[in-house]
């Protein structure tokens, strides 16, 4: 009887086992079908109500246009191919999960960017919940909170601090070029004095990052790639669980983590109440990438433009010579900043040339009009292409030259509504765009000043040939690097 109810027992508990596994498997099947269900049908709402809008030819129903487009210069020239073709917009499907409206017209943008009730969301992981992609009252207090300190008063200040740190670069270019080392590459020199700026601007921390190696810089390229990779080149990735399971998902925390190991000092508001930890960090996070990478992207292609065009670049130098004529020392003061125009027209028409920022993506809460009785559906995500916008033939002539002269105050043709937007523009335009202007005239005012700048060789390439790298900020595939001849100025 003994052995007889031990089988008894082990055939209940077998079949018990099966029922429990069985009903748990039929329950997940029930629940993945009506989850697909439910993103199929999604999926043919937003097709339908996207159909006023053009589609380029999409790899299939279901996959949109998944891994259509790269962040290369190919990418960049197939969205040149969709502006030729399009000429203010075209819908975007990334599989059945993502369905965006990219838009590249002045007119087409402009009510997208002036309405303020709107959610960002590409630099998340990035930011946390900053001022960048908060809304509503959230965001009306943080940007509340934070406007005070790029008041000019404020801006004035930091001027010196300008003119230290690009002094710091320039004295390391000398040495370099003592040791005959004169083809150097811009982003890693440029990257550690913006940074180097930024954390004595804002938090009054003096790093030597210059002289040393950054871990924060080399966490935020790293950050950019992963991003990318997330983005573009595994669908599986877009689900958090399975993504921060991976390699690259471990990476990311672990760049994650170098980058929020960086601290902000304490805001007051009117109420006296300060942001908390969590808004500090977000905010801390914020200002260090978007005040020090974003500046250094547009420093090295304003370096670059210039070294490629000598007529320009010595006009440039000439004004600023003709400003320093007759001091003692070699610094840009804030005075200065507004006689500087034609040194001002270079640089802008090298951020619509190469903007460091390519687009902003923002999704609202309800339906947009837009010309041409198109209209965006809420929840949809509006891609407002900087790149697009700034390369549109239909509103710049020959956009791929770069012409200074199109940002002359005299040229009414450049001043279009929304034709130039590197910092965006509206109530979410960049809070650090007169920083990172006032940061822009000194540091290439002092470089011209200091250097002669002539295309550099990449040895990735093995030629001066330059390939564009859209990630987060623009950069070059292998570098971009110049050739530097000091001048004998005056130090």
């Amino acid at each position: 009887m003994t052995l007889l109810h031990t089988v008894l027992a082990l055939v209940l508990s077998w079949t018990g086992l099966y029922s429990v596994l069985y009903i748990f498997s039929i329950g997940l099947i029930t629940v993945v079908a009506l989850w697909t269900a439910r993103l199929l049908l999604r999926h043919a709402w937003y097709t339908h109500k996207l159909s006023c809008f053009s589609k380029p030819q999409t790899r299939s129903w279901l996959l949109g246009h998944l891994g259509k487009m790269q962040s290369t210069e190919e990418g960049l020239q197939r969205v040149d191919d969709l502006v030729q073709t399009y000429k203010h917009s075209c819908c975007w499907f990334i599989g059945p999960f993502y369905h965006l409206v990219r838009l590249f017209h002045p007119d087409y943008v402009k009510p997208l960017l002036m309405a303020a009730e709107l959610f960002l969301q590409t630099l998340f992981f990035l930011s946390g919940n900053s001022v960048l992609i908060s809304n509503g009252e959230v965001w009306s207090r943080k940007r509340r909170l934070l406007t005070p300190a790029f008041h000019f008063d404020i801006l004035k200040s930091y001027i010196a601090v300008f003119n230290s740190s690009a002094k710091t670069m320039h004295d390391k270019w000398c040495r370099l070029v003592a040791e005959g080392k004169t083809n150097l590459e811009m982003f890693d020199h440029v990257s550690l004095m913006t940074l180097d700026s930024l954390l004595k601007c804002a938090f009054s921390y003096d790093s030597n990052c210059q002289e040393s190696s950054s871990e924060y810089v080399s966490a935020i390229v790293e950050l950019s790639d992963l991003i990318i990779e997330r983005r573009e080149k595994n669908i599986l990735h877009h689900w958090d669980w399975i993504y921060w399971k991976t390699q690259q998902g471990k990476q990311f925390k672990q760049a994650l983590n170098t980058v929020h190991s960086y601290k902000m000092s304490v805001l007051k508001d009117e109420d006296g109440q300060g942001l908390t930890d969590e808004e500090m960090q977000a905010e801390a996070n914020t200002f260090m990438f978007a005040g020090h990478d974003t500046t250094a992207s547009a420093i090295c292609w304003t370096l670059y433009n210039l070294a490629r065009h000598e007529h320009y670049q010595e006009k440039c130098r000439q004004e600023v010579m003709d400003l320093m004529e007759g001091r003692d020392g070699q610094e840009i003061e804030w005075e200065d900043l507004s006689n500087l125009p034609f040194t001002t027209m270079c640089i802008k028409e090298s951020l619509r040339l190469h903007s460091p920022v390519q687009a902003v993506t923002r999704s609202y809460t309800q339906d947009m009009v837009l010309p041409g009785n198109r209209t965006v559906p809420a929840g949809t995500i509006c891609l407002v292409s900087i790149y697009g916008t700034h390369h549109n033939p239909t509103v710049w002539t020959n956009p791929h030259e770069y012409d200074p002269q199109r940002f002359d105050p005299s040229n009414k043709k450049s001043q279009t509504s929304h034709a130039f937007i590197p910092f965006s523009s509206g109530p979410r335009n960049c809070i650090g765009q007169k920083f990172a202007m006032a940061e822009l005239r000194v540091v290439v005012a002092l470089t011209l000043l200091r250097f002669r700048l002539t295309p550099g060789v990449n040895p990735e390439l093995g030629s001066s040939r330059v390939r564009r790298l859209p990630q987060l900020v623009l950069r070059a595939e292998g570098g971009l690097w110049l050739q530097l001849e000091p001048l004998n100025t005056p130090t």
